[in-house]
């Protein structure tokens, strides 16, 4: 079970999707345990399988730092059937990468997902046609606007995908505002490599949008696609895949935001 997770590990939070498509090609593990669980220590909520300590692949115990993560996680656990599958198991992927590879090294990952506020999904416009411009700026400038009054930071757009350089005081003011915690940092870094946009996952971090705002803001162009030439069964998958992975990081931040009052 141990290998099935570790891809998670190593690579989280820069690819969610990884541990899945890594599980796909290795065969499942049976379900050992009766029940999963999560019992209250000093250092947070240990998640246990038949009373035993759960470890991540790096061997950390799996603890969280809050009782809303550690149920959630427990019900992942609870939920497999014969076999044990991580591609199920999202916020399980999660905890184990911000154990194990977030937790000392916050300031790195932080910096690397403050990269996304130079060359953001929000910035880069459709010319054409009328309609999907339209749906752009209806479920992108709200986010741009609340950004600009909330923390200063104003920043500049563009038609295409020609690069603009973004002013330095604009991605500082918004680099500023990202989280310090581990559990925080992983969930938005997830966010932000799910939608493209580090600047959606500012707005699903400080509740200024919720989850089903944020997907549907990250999918403008994808859903006007699909609206014009239809979905066929893998691109399906990995849209479930995706959204998935985001509730997960949506879970953590809210239940972080929650437990900061």
């Amino acid at each position: 079970m141990r290998e099935l997770f570790e891809d998670a590990a190593n690579q989280a939070p820069s690819d969610p999707n990884e541990a899945a498509r890594q599980s796909a090609r290795t065969p499942l593990p049976k379900r050992f345990y009766k029940a999963a669980s999560c019992e209250e220590t000093p250092d947070g909520f240990a998640i246990l399988l038949d009373g035993r300590s759960v470890r991540t692949p790096a061997r950390d115990l799996l603890v969280v730092p809050n009782r809303a993560i550690a149920q959630a996680i427990v019900a992942e656990w609870n939920a497999q059937g014969e076999v044990i599958d991580p591609g199920s198991m999202p916020l399980t992927r999660l905890a184990n990468s911000t154990i194990s590879a977030v937790a000392d090294r916050v300031d790195a990952v932080a910096d690397d997902l403050a990269r996304y506020f130079e060359s953001d999904l929000l910035f880069y416009r459709a010319a054409h046609p009328e309609a999907l411009v339209a749906r752009e700026a209806g479920q992108w400038d709200p986010v741009l606007f609340w950004v600009a009054d909330t923390f200063g930071a104003r920043f500049v757009l563009a038609e295409g995908i020609v690069h603009v350089r973004q002013p330095e005081h604009a991605v500082a003011a918004a680099r500023a505002a990202l989280p310090t915690d581990p559990w925080s940092v992983a969930a938005a870094h997830v966010t932000t490599t799910i939608t493209g946009s580090a600047l959606l996952a500012l707005a699903l971090l400080h509740g200024a949008r919720d989850l089903d705002q944020v997907w549907a803001a990250a999918n403008v162009d994808e859903d006007w696609n699909i609206e014009q030439w239809g979905l066929d069964s893998e691109a399906a998958v990995r849209r479930a895949g995706r959204l998935a992975d985001l509730r997960a990081a949506a879970l953590v931040l809210d239940a972080m935001r929650s437990a900061a009052g």
